[in-house]
This record gives C-alpha cells, structure tokens and sequence, in this order.
C-alpha cells in the first residue's frame, strides 16, 4: 500500500487536522518574529529541554532515572563508570541529542546517517554491541514498559529480510514530501514516525530512535522552537495514549483499510501542547527579561545576602547541584550581566553588581 494512501481523513477529522496545524503555525511565526537571541535564555532553555527529553525517552523504554539523577549523572561522568543499563542509555541518548542539535541543520535524512545515529544512541550498551547501527536480523515486536518491570505487545513489525526496502522507501517517500510544497510538513514528519515505528529496523532503540529523528525533522523543517521544550517529556506525560493508537492503527498494517488519521491528530496535538509550554515563557521574552531556573535565582540570592563568593562556597550552600553545574551557572549569570566576576583561577569571587 502507498504511504500517502493511508492518509485519508475524515471530513471532521480533517477539518480538525486542518485547524491544528494552523495553531501551530501560528505559534511558529510568533516565536520567529521575536528574533530571539541565544545568548539571552535559549542556552538554558535548551538544557532544561535536553535534560527532560533523555530522561523522558529513556524512561518510555523502561529506565529508572529521575530527571534529577540524569542530571546528577551528566555533571559527574568523568568520575564514574556507566554499570547500568539505565545509565548507559541515558549518556548515549545525551552524546546522540547534543550531536544532533548541534548539526540538525546540516544533516540529511538517509541509511547512512540513521546508522550513524543508532550507533551513537547505543555506543555504551555493553549488551548492544554487535548490533549498533545495523539492521534487525531476527524479528521484533513493539512493547510497551511499566515501572512494574511488566510488558505488553502492541503489535508485531516488519520481518527482517524486508525492512531494507522498506527503509529506503519510507526515506525516499519522506525527502520527496519535504522537498515539495504539496503536503504540510507536520503531517509528512508524524506519518514518517509513524512508519519508522511499524517497521521498527533495528533490534532494540527504535523507540528512542524514532523520537530522536522526530527532532531531526522538525528542525530541517524549521520548527525551531522544538529544541527548547522537550517533545520526548510530553510523550511521556502522555504514554498510554501513545500506544493506544499506535495499536488502534496498527491493527490493519499493510492492508488497503490501514489508515493513520489518529495518529497524526495524537501527533499535532502533541506540538501544540509543546507550543503551548513555549508560550508561557513569552512573556519573558517580550519584556526582555532573563529566564532563570531557580538554582541560579538562589545563587543570586546568595549573592545578595552574603557578598562576595567563591564557587565552591555556592555549591556548598546549594547541596542538590554539584560544582560544575554551579559553574556553568555562574558563567551564564555573568554573561547576561547578573553578577560580577572577579579574579582567576581558584582565587576567582562572584558578587551581586548591587552589592
């Protein structure tokens, strides 16, 4: 069955396609009329938003980890070994985000690159190692996680000898779409996912995989916006649902009654709720002020109250965040001009400019 056949909508289904696409447009406009500058918040926002998507898509297969141990994780890698699965998950989706993020703009959607990226996503997991970055040569079904440790199958996926074809195909199908302006964008990314997801190509991280290629997209096409909320944490928050209609639409795969309306208004649904948190921090943006977490408020407090301080004094007063997490804080305060730095080295003091 063609890709495209499988996007026959309703009248009413389609007309609320429709009106939620033009939601999330409108936002998109909004945002890109601010013209906002990365050395304002975006930097912050932006580690918020990749601290939330590992641990919210690492958790949707199964892991343990608080957003609070990621972070924990994360500002202590070089003194630690990665003994668990958890964490060895965790680091390779953080090395496979930041790569993307940082060159999304440059990449093209291929075999090549998708094998890059799956080699990098399970570049820790000890258990993974003969099948990084290769297809599936047994077969695999879609399950869903519970923290109870319990697995439920959604729905059975493409048989290894034909996910090659299928692959180049689905890649094929999804730059010609891009490439032309005949098909919004939104729907041609959530239909992609949609298929990556049925076909499932490699062994074990599809589901990470697919969200992580769901960013890839979204930025090529130009919603920028997506790399300062996490699209991956909204998904969790709404699991369940997720493969509840992964399932309702499965349930007819490779049949001419296959149709995949509900997944693609679960899909715009998700961006507009992603928007939604976006714009609730516009209000900053529009008066110009600094967004700041509430670790860097207290070190300002800090500051305020107490004078002239050293790094190592704030960590100390701040338990829950470690020392090289307080000093990428107290270089972000200084470059937005919040505080004053002075010295070098182990000598160097931070003070509140009011002070």
């Amino acid at each position: 069955m063609n890709i495209s056949d499988k996007l026959v909508f309703s009248p009413k289904l389609s007309q609320g396609i429709i009106a939620k696409i033009g939601i999330i447009e409108k936002f998109r406009g909004k945002w890109e009329a601010l013209k906002i500058k990365e050395d304002q918040f975006l930097q912050e926002l932006r580690h918020i938003a990749t601290i939330q998507s590992i641990g919210s898509s690492t958790r949707i297969e199964g892991s343990q980890l608080s957003d609070q141990e990621v972070i924990h994780l994360l500002d202590n890698l070089e003194q630690r070994q990665l003994d668990t699965r958890d964490e060895q998950e965790v680091i390779g989706y953080w090395d496979a985000l930041e790569v993307l993020l940082d060159n999304a703009e440059d990449l093209d959607l291929s075999q090549r690159y998708i094998f890059q990226l799956h080699g990098l996503l399970l570049k820790y997991s000890e258990k993974d190692t003969r099948q990084r970055g290769q297809y599936k040569n047994i077969s695999n079904r879609v399950v869903a996680n519970y923290p109870d440790g319990t697995q439920k199958t959604i729905f059975n996926t493409t048989e290894p000898h034909l996910v090659d074809k299928e692959m180049d195909e689905l890649i094929e199908w999804c730059n010609a779409k891009l490439a032309n302006i005949e098909m919004n964008p939104l729907i041609v990314i959530a239909t992609f996912v949609y298929e990556f997801l049925s076909i499932h190509p490699f062994h074990d991280g599809n589901g990470r995989l697919s969200r992580l290629l769901t960013t890839l997209l979204l930025v090529r096409s130009e919603y920028y916006f997506v790399q300062y909320v996490s699209f991956e944490h909204i998904i969790e928050e709404r699991k369940k649902e997720y493969y509840q209609i992964l399932m309702e639409c499965q349930r007819n795969r490779s049949t001419d009654d296959e149709r995949i309306g509900s997944w693609i208004d679960f899909f715009l649904d998700c961006m507009i709720q992603l928007s939604a948190k976006l714009e609730n921090k516009l209000e900053r943006i529009v008066r110009n002020d600094t967004y700041l977490n509430a670790r860097q408020k207290r070190i300002i407090d800090l500051l305020n109250l107490k004078g002239k301080m050293r790094s190592g004094d704030l960590a100390r007063e701040i338990e829950s965040a470690s020392l090289p997490t307080i000093k990428k804080d107290l270089n972000f305060l200084v470059k937005q001009g919040l505080i004053l730095k002075f010295g070098v080295g182990k000598a160097t003091t931070y003070q509140s400019p009011s002070a």
